[in-house]
């Protein structure tokens, strides 16, 4: 393949890798599962970056293929295997030097997440990521009217999770 697009595709996949990092942690629960997923993403963005026309930012294309590749491995591993919480492991981190409030909010957050159908969750991933509704839209492949409306339902069902 050619040398110039091999290396602007690993230029911006690697300025933009903490998308498909997030992704990742938004469909796997163990560090072993989120490395699966990143190199099929990773996979999938080359596959396709050759035909990347540039009608949409970088970033929202990547969001889209990562999405969709995760999705697609997610709908296939809830008929197969069940993967391990991310609360086994481990972070050799001083106490003194750490407040450990927004890690422990986050996994209240990822745990109320991981009880969202795909879909809900990818709304809420490109929401938390400060998308506008436009460009979720374009992202997921719905109209903003859409976007709009399934967001105010995934609130109100989040809001349930967490105080019930």
């Amino acid at each position: 393949m050619n040398k110039e697009l091999e290396h602007s595709f690993v230029e911006l996949l690697e300025k933009h890798q903490n998308i498909v990092h997030k992704v990742c942690r938004l469909y796997t629960n163990n560090y072993d599962a989120h490395n699966d997923l990143f190199q099929e993403i990773t996979i999938q963005l080359w596959k396709a970056y050759p035909k990347f026309r540039g009608d949409a930012k970088f970033s929202t294309w990547m969001y889209r293929v990562g999405l969709n590749t995760a999705i697609t491995l997610y709908r296939k591993s809830k008929r197969t295997i069940k993967t391990q919480d991310f609360e086994g492991v481990s972070f050799k981190i001083k106490a003194e030097d750490y407040d450990d409030t927004q890690e422990e909010q986050l996994k209240v957050l990822y745990k109320a997440v991981h009880q969202l159908n795909d879909i809900e969750k990818a709304l809420v991933f490109l929401y938390l990521e400060d998308k506008d509704y436009k460009e979720i839209s374009e992202t997921l492949g719905i109209s903003e009217v859409n976007a709009r409306v399934k967001m105010n339902r995934i609130k109100t069902k989040l809001r349930t999770i967490l105080n019930p």
